[in-house]
């Protein structure tokens, strides 16, 4: 077995301040690299971000700044982010540092040179936010096939790299082996691929906030090659070949599976293109859905701030939520009132009520000594049979990425610890003198158990398993270590506990979803709206070109009525002076359906059809918001139809 282990996270694109996307790559890597240190491998976890290309010089340009300026608070509050969610990188690689700059430049050079690369004139569409290029019969009714959004024509000199010569190692690569995982996604691999690849654009002369091309300056290298090489330069390729030839091929580069194409198709070829090995799995997770069933994003506005969640309810929890609630690979549904119920039963009721029942019982029967008499009943097998096989099935689900499953078998020992406390009632035992040994066998069991629990849990929960093997007194290595897990009968015969507060309270939850509420968890940042360093949120710039995309006209409110399956939303029936459309707006705590029929609006007409509980969305009315309320603009004076400019 080999013992070196490198694990990464994509680069994010740091246009705007993290989000809980972001947070979710980044835990299930730093799950998988502290398990994989705790098995005893030498470890390296990598994160960073993606620092150049159009979009970021468009933002700083709006706002008066640097491209470089522009980022450096952005990347700053990823770092904060990655320490308050104890994110345990190793390397956190950004594309303007010195080393990458000059590491990238070199291998562009290397590919031209073999004759990888070559010069050429690209004419096609251009996705300025996703930063890609697309032909004609990708557009999705003209627009981004990706997000959605406008493309806009570019035709430009560029250097190409010839992506279609690997088309055929590419497709072998993906056809015999589990190089892309989970199955659905290598199959959309498979299928991308067999439908022909085109030579790529890697250079940019339009824009220049990016790497220059050595020999032809008047090109900036593009993010196929200045991105996907950080996995490589941070090791110190191509000049210091120490690390790299440690650590490389990567074992897992794990993402969200938007971007699994990049890594699964273009980095491979790459990578042969060099003559270097390509990694060893792409692991393409789902997407966060909020509410309505929209994908999470900046610039939809749904993103939800992890640093108010992480503060209020406490950074394990989060960590615990979202590998515990969504099979990951698979997309899942974030909401407040999820989040706050999964709090309150498995943390709460389950494993915290599991570790403050059973010390308060050693607390009290042995004034917090346990004496172990080792008096066995066959109701202890079990127990004791659960806790012994667990941590063989934990590890089979973290080397597959089945963390919703890892936890839930880990919830087991925790549920069945309960019912033995229950079942074996000692608090019966304790009026007996002459089953004090039965006592005391009953707790130990419970506490040893909780030490397997402590130490399974420590990938996912490190501050949670810290606290309960503090409150066991457990200070040797060697009994929190993972292969003492397999064991059983490793706490010593005389265990001295130290009691503490309760390791997850309980939340109301009606209170806190109104305190959510208040808090404003939802980030409406559009994608520019940054957070300086004093904490306060610059706003956002746009052009007057931008503003004239957005059409206001006036409508009439004929029918309005509650959306059924929810607190917050009215389905508006209203004439926007041609025809009728349907609007679901959240306002129905602050209208009566009865209030609003027959008053005229203002719409937003262009706005793109979403679907909220069911119900699709044809625009958004515009609403007047102070701290207190929600006061729709009312225009009863001006007809249906009429353009507000």
């Amino acid at each position: 077995m080999s013992n070196k282990f490198y694990i990464t996270t994509p680069i994010y694109y740091p246009s705007a301040n993290a989000h809980i996307g972001h947070c979710y790559s980044t835990i299930a890597a730093d799950v998988v690299a502290r398990y994989k240190r705790l098995r005893g491998f030498d470890v390296l976890f990598s994160t960073g971000t993606d620092e150049h290309g159009q979009k970021i010089e468009n933002c700083a340009k709006k706002l008066g700044k640097s491209p470089k300026e522009f980022v450096d608070p952005i990347v700053e509050n990823f770092k904060n982010l990655w320490k308050l969610l104890n994110i345990s990188y190793d390397v956190f690689i950004r594309t303007t540092d010195k080393n990458h700059v000059d590491s990238v430049g070199k291998i562009f050079n290397k590919l031209y040179e073999k004759g990888e690369i070559y010069k050429g004139n690209y004419s096609g569409w251009y996705c300025v936010p996703c930063e890609s290029f697309f032909t004609d019969t990708q557009l999705v009714d003209g627009k981004c096939p990706d997000c959605g959004r406008e493309v806009v024509k570019q035709n430009e000199e560029a250097y190409f790299f010839k992506l279609s010569k690997y088309q055929d190692k590419i497709l072998n690569l993906l056809r015999t082996t589990d190089f892309v995982e989970p199955e659905s996604r290598k199959n959309e691999m498979i299928k991308f691929v067999e439908e022909g690849l085109q030579d790529l654009c890697v250079s940019r002369s339009s824009f220049s906030w990016g790497i220059p091309v050595d020999f032809d300056p008047s090109h900036v290298i593009y993010v196929w090659i200045d991105a996907l090489s950080n996995y490589i330069t941070l090791l110190g390729y191509p000049d210091d070949l120490n690390n790299f030839n440690k650590f490389w091929p990567a074992d897992v580069h794990i993402m969200a599976k938007e971007i699994v194409r990049f890594h699964a198709v273009i980095w491979p070829a790459i990578l042969m293109a060099l003559d270097l090995p390509v990694p060893k799995k792409i692991f393409g997770h789902g997407w966060i859905l909020y509410g309505s069933g929209e994908k999470m994003s900046k610039s939809k506005g749904n993103v939800v701030d992890p640093f108010i969640l992480c503060d209020r309810y406490g950074t394990d929890s989060l960590r615990y939520f979202l590998l515990r609630e969504i099979s990951f690979g698979s997309d899942g549904f974030f909401s407040n009132e999820s989040f706050i119920k999964r709090i309150n039963s498995d943390l709460a009721n389950d494993l915290g009520n599991l570790l403050s029942r059973s010390t308060a019982l050693v607390e009290k029967y042995f004034d917090s000594c346990l004496i172990y008499d080792k008096e066995y009943s066959a109701e202890d097998d079990n127990l004791i049979s659960l806790s012994l096989s667990l941590t063989k099935k934990c590890e089979d689900y973290v080397e597959n990425f089945k963390f919703s499953n890892y936890l839930a078998e880990i919830w087991n020992l925790v549920s069945e610890c309960n019912k033995y406390i229950d079942s074996c009632a000692p608090w019966n035992l304790s009026k007996d003198d002459s089953k004090r040994g039965r006592l005391s066998t009953i707790l130990y069991n419970v506490l040893e158990s909780l030490r397997v629990i402590s130490i399974l849990i420590n990938p996912i929960m490190p501050s949670s398993s810290k606290k309960i093997q503090n409150q066991l007194g457990l200070t040797d290595s060697e009994q929190i270590s993972w292969e003492s897990s397999k064991n059983w009968g490793v706490l010593p015969n005389k265990i001295k506990i130290i009691r503490k507060e309760a390791l997850f309270p309980r939340f109301d939850l009606d209170e806190e979803l109104k305190e959510l509420e208040n808090l404003n968890v939802k980030l409406n940042d559009m994608g520019n709206s940054i957070v300086e360093k004093n904490n306060e949120i610059q706003t956002n710039m746009i052009s007057i070109d931008d503003f004239s995309k957005v059409k206001l006209i006036v409508a009439k409110i004929l029918e309005c009525e509650a959306v059924k399956k929810s607190k917050k939303l009215l389905k508006l029936t209203i004439f926007d002076g041609k025809s009728k459309r349907t609007v679901v707006s959240g306002i129905s705590q602050y209208y009566l359906p009865d209030q609003l029929i027959g008053h005229n609006i203002v719409l937003v007409s262009n706005l793109l059809p979403a679907k909220l509980c069911g119900v699709e969305s044809n625009g958004m009315i515009l609403a007047a918001q102070d701290s207190e309320t929600v006061k729709v603009i009312f225009v009863d004076n001006i007809s249906p139809g009429s353009t507000i400019r």
